[in-house]
């Protein structure tokens, strides 16, 4: 029963810290893991496979 108490302390302590920003930073958001919304991506040419097909 300890392993599984720890198990969500943990867990809980990792999905906080992963929400700083979004938490605590006003206006703060996840970064977009999107191809199509990197500006380092756009600016050497990388394109987003499915949107190639289009």
């Amino acid at each position: 029963m300890k392993l599984v108490f720890l198990t969500i302390a943990i867990l809980a302590i990792c999905f906080v810290l992963l929400g700083v920003k979004v938490l605590f930073v006003k206006g703060g958001k996840f970064p977009a893991g999107h191809v199509h919304s990197s500006p380092a991506l756009k600016r050497r040419g990388v394109r987003c496979a499915s949107h190639d097909n289009e």
